[in-house]
């Protein structure tokens, strides 16, 4: 099995780039004018176009005196803002409550049902514990 280490793996990865480039740039030699200053007149347009895009993303940052940077200005969230923020908060909250609720009734009337099924069965619950008791029901079907 042939091992190669992740430099190896990298200076591949160069070679074999600088080889493309190679033949790329000897290729654009071959083109004709008129191509080539399209080209260069399309690269030159989406350049500018992501220098625009840059320029439009960025906000401002501003440093507090406690050193908190924030982002924007110096808005402050109205309670209305606030609230609509905790909204999610509580409803989770509220479903977790009550699906914990559902589960706990759900498992008290199952055990319920097993209690009543026990106490109105001919056999007294001891011998349901008893290990004679369930090689018969083993036994007989």
């Amino acid at each position: 099995m042939n091992v190669v280490t992740r430099d190896l793996a990298i200076a591949r990865q160069d070679q074999f780039g600088r080889r493309v480039a190679a033949r790329l740039d000897a290729a654009t030699l071959e083109l004709p004018h008129d191509i080539s200053e399209r080209l260069r007149a399309a690269r030159t347009q989406a350049l500018a176009h992501r220098k625009a895009a840059a320029l439009q993303t960025t906000t401002s940052v501003q440093v507090s005196a406690g050193g908190q940077a924030t982002l924007g200005g110096d808005h402050r969230p109205g309670w209305l803002h606030l609230a609509a923020s905790a909204l999610p908060l509580i409803v989770l909250l509220a479903g977790l409550v009550t699906i914990h609720v559902v589960q706990k009734e759900t498992r008290a009337r199952e055990l319920a049902e097993v209690d009543a099924a026990l106490l109105t069965d001919d056999l007294p619950p001891a011998a349901y514990a008893d290990p004679g008791f369930v090689q018969f029901l083993k036994t007989n079907p």
